[in-house]
């Protein structure tokens, strides 16, 4: 069954954002377009799209790589871009090229000609702009969803704070994932942040998400800069289970309707030839 992708647009700062619910065909989580666009065929569109194509090029054998693009024989304070990506720490080179290159196609068409744009996917982020934001701390929130609540159930609790916890724990890597039992997570900061920085982020992420979902089954938060999310497997499932028993009745009922509507076609049918033929008597 096709999932019904809801848009949000709002300002935040320059750029107006687009959020979108994921479906198995387009894993966008959300995107967003500077409100400024350039003219075609100037040096900022030739700038871009080599931005556009070292990002994707890199992808294949890195994770995280920022670029500034600024061919020779132009002005670089009008015409420089600044760009980024970065892959979730386990995606494979393929998987990370693969998530890049859609990221900046669809920043093609989520964002022509806007002169900065971001996006964040189901395992890969693309920013670009054309001023610099390399290590610059951002923990504006740009995204959270919230599953349904399971209610006060302390078990659960402890255990969704145990595995945020673990999740935010200083160790040093900007990509973190694991949890607590049923609860499971990934954290996950920009790369061109510090290490203080990338932890400050995620403590920021946590505390807002446990604020914001507070008892529900799964959570995302995604900042600026850093994201943090975790599911409950255990009620995450009970739930998905009675979604799909939900379905099932109503595709039954669907079709027993329309069974008795055919059923109905029928016996009108062989009545009114019966009614003929006692006609022509």
């Amino acid at each position: 069954m096709s999932q019904l992708s809801l848009f949000l647009s709002f300002s935040l700062c320059s750029f107006i954002f687009f959020i979108q619910s994921i479906s198995a065909t387009t894993p966008l989580i959300y995107g967003g377009c500077s409100q400024t666009r350039y003219t075609p065929g100037t040096p900022y569109e030739l700038n871009v799209n080599s931005l556009f194509t070292s990002i994707v090029n890199s992808a294949s054998a890195s994770n995280f790589n920022n670029f500034s693009i600024s061919p020779s024989g132009y002005a670089q304070s009008n015409n420089v871009v600044y760009g980024l990506f970065q892959c979730e720490g386990d995606l494979s080179n393929s998987d990370c090229k693969a998530c890049v290159a859609s990221s900046v196609s669809q920043l093609r068409a989520i964002c022509p000609q806007a002169i900065g744009g971001i996006i964040q996917l189901e395992g890969c982020f693309v920013k670009y702009d054309n001023t610099s934001f390399f290590g610059v701390e951002d923990v504006t929130v740009v995204s959270k969803r919230c599953g349904p609540s399971i209610g006060y159930n302390s078990d659960s609790l402890n255990r969704r704070d145990a595995a945020l916890a673990y999740l935010t724990a200083s160790n040093g890597q900007y990509f973190r994932g694991g949890g607590s039992g049923s609860v499971q997570g990934v954290a996950q900061c920009v790369q061109d942040l510090s290490v203080s920085e990338c932890q400050d982020c995620l403590t920021e992420a946590s505390g807002r998400l446990r604020s914001e979902c507070e008892t529900s089954s799964w959570g995302d938060m995604f900042l600026g800069k850093c994201y943090i999310r975790y599911v409950d497997r255990d009620h995450h499932s009970r739930t998905n289970a009675a979604g799909d028993e939900d379905v099932d009745k109503t595709l039954a009922l669907t079709i027993g309707v329309i069974t008795g509507v055919i059923l109905l076609i029928v016996f009108l049918s062989s009545l009114g030839k019966m009614c003929d033929k006692k006609g022509g008597k």
